[in-house]
């Protein structure tokens, strides 16, 4: 039986220290590659990306990876992972930034880890247990109509949603975000880009519906994804019912 917590915290323990070294420097932004969902390869994304790569080889398990892509060797576990979630931020100095590790056993979630590098606080949820800071039980909060915080990513649909709610966040961060609204700091998060990934999203999608978040896509169904690095989405997620039928009222 494997120790998803003990794997994950080791793998981004050593992933931090070989990365917070090039926290703001031009070199950990030099373009190397191109990843399978078309986005730029930067230096400090591969070193993160080898470490998890080395660290995952020898328990035999599927990976998905944001620079990398799909490697199925035949098993029953695939671990979705970004290893820098905000690497723009990283890499011009901005402190939100963290890894991102989810476990599934066949399609279905097993295990989903949030590791925030400047703070070092760690983010988990398990299926039907729950969602935990530092192993503390965390919840959505309570939503509050006149001070309603979000995290909005658009290209111009859905602005009248802007002048519903009283602060908007853009973070540059979607898995770290998901914590946020986890543990009460934001009261949704939304990108309707059509530009998420699951290797993103799948961490932070678990730990915010364990706190009691709706997950949805931006017809409000359901958030449902493949275990793949290249499929984007749209996501809305949100602390209550109330502010769900709120945003998408502006979608329409």
């Amino acid at each position: 039986m494997y120790e998803w917590n003990e794997i994950a915290l080791s793998i981004a323990k050593e992933v931090e220290r070989e990365i917070v070294p090039l926290f703001g420097k031009p070199e950990g932004g030099k373009v190397i590659g191109i990843s399978p969902s078309g986005d730029k390869t930067k230096l400090v994304d591969k070193i993160a990306e080898d470490i998890v790569f080395n660290s995952l080889k020898s328990l035999g398990v599927n990976i998905v990876s944001e620079e990398t892509g799909s490697i199925d060797v035949g098993s029953d576990y695939t671990v979705v992972i970004d290893p820098l979630d905000g690497s723009f931020n990283f890499i011009h100095g901005i402190p939100i930034f963290g890894f991102s590790f989810a476990v599934f056993k066949g399609s279905k979630a097993e295990y989903a880890m949030l590791y925030e590098f400047m703070t070092e606080n760690v983010y988990e949820g398990i299926p039907g247990k729950g969602a935990y800071l530092n192993g503390k039980p965390i919840y959505v909060r309570e939503l509050n109509e006149r001070a309603i915080a979000i995290s909005f990513y658009t290209r111009g649909r859905g602005m009248g949603l802007i002048k519903r709610v009283k602060r908007i966040r853009v973070l540059g961060a979607i898995a770290m975000e998901l914590a946020y609204l986890a543990k009460g700091a934001l009261d949704g998060v939304l990108d309707i880009r059509n530009y998420v990934r699951p290797t993103d999203i799948a961490a932070g999608v678990l730990i915010a519906r364990e706190a009691g978040a709706i997950v949805t896509d931006d017809t409000g169904r359901e958030l449902k994804f493949d275990l793949s690095a290249s499929e984007k989405l749209n996501i809305i997620a949100v602390n209550s019912e109330k502010l769900l039928k709120l945003v998408l009222e502006t979608m329409e």
